[in-house]
């Protein structure tokens, strides 16, 4: 069975923001806050840290606390749907994805999050669409993001080819990221262009804060398919020492190069 795809899968929701008309534009101040716009910023930003160590129920309380205080606030409602698609209801997270972009159309974080979702969920063209619509919108700050995962959802589908390309849009816009360049390289080993692949994933191993398990194990698998048996000991050992009980090291213990 094919090793999935490794994709980080943060929310990047947006900063506040004026989403009113442009008579109303001005640099906001903290003396614009009113007292629900402080309570709202609170409780969303503890519902955010809750959300990233994995305490949903929590997060989800402080969630609605955030939303009490400002029912439209666009970062809250779309939390919202990303707390229910990881505790796993997929109703409510969709129910929750649809009524955010009720209240704000075409935002690009709501339709990254829920093309997200949809790719989880298996509905490639839902998620194809959906990652398509938000890299349409003027405004969008984070296409490398949506490319990210748009590429990845792709490959999940089995459209390779279409991958590839969509994940060197990705890196052309971000090379800085290990995880465009990781998941690109995974995807020009499986399109057997192991050369290419070697590239891109020798780039995050030569930056010793950005190397991890997944990222030796997939140039030993490389460089192995390449038939380069010094540097596939060298990144064995690499991976047993720094990462001794990673899945990775495992399965490399078991002679599994092709899972």
């Amino acid at each position: 069975m094919k090793r999935l795809l490794l994709v980080l899968t943060t929310a990047l929701l947006a900063a506040c923001a004026g989403t009113g008309p442009a008579a109303d534009r001005e640099i906001r101040t903290d003396s614009d806050q009113t007292d629900a716009d402080r309570r709202a910023g609170i409780r969303l930003e503890l519902a955010q840290g809750y959300f990233s160590r994995g305490q949903f129920t929590t997060a989800l309380d402080e969630l609605k606390l955030a939303l009490q205080a400002k029912p439209d606030m666009r970062e809250a409602v779309n939390l919202r749907g990303l707390i229910y698609a990881a505790m796993g209801d997929g109703q409510l997270a969709e129910d929750a994805f649809r009524r955010a972009l009720a209240v704000y159309p075409n935002d690009p974080d709501t339709l990254h999050n829920y093309g997200w979702f949809m790719c989880q969920q298996q509905r490639w063209a839902t998620a194809d669409a959906l990652f398509d619509q938000a890299l349409a919108q003027p405004s969008y700050r984070a296409p490398a993001r949506t490319l990210l995962a748009k590429g990845v959802c792709e490959a999940r589908a089995g459209r390779l080819l279409v991958a590839e390309k969509t994940l060197s849009r990705a890196f052309e816009l971000d090379p800085a990221s290990p995880v465009i360049a990781v998941n690109l390289s995974e995807v020009l080993l499986r399109n057997r262009e192991l050369e290419r692949a070697r590239f891109y994933v020798k780039r995050v191993n030569a930056q010793p804060e950005q190397l991890n398990a997944q990222s030796l194990w997939l140039q030993l698998r490389i460089e192995r398919r390449l038939g380069d048996t010094a540097a596939v000991d060298d990144l064995a050992l690499q991976l047993r020492r720094k990462f001794p009980q990673a899945p990775e090291t495992q399965s490399l213990d078991a002679g599994r190069y092709d899972e």
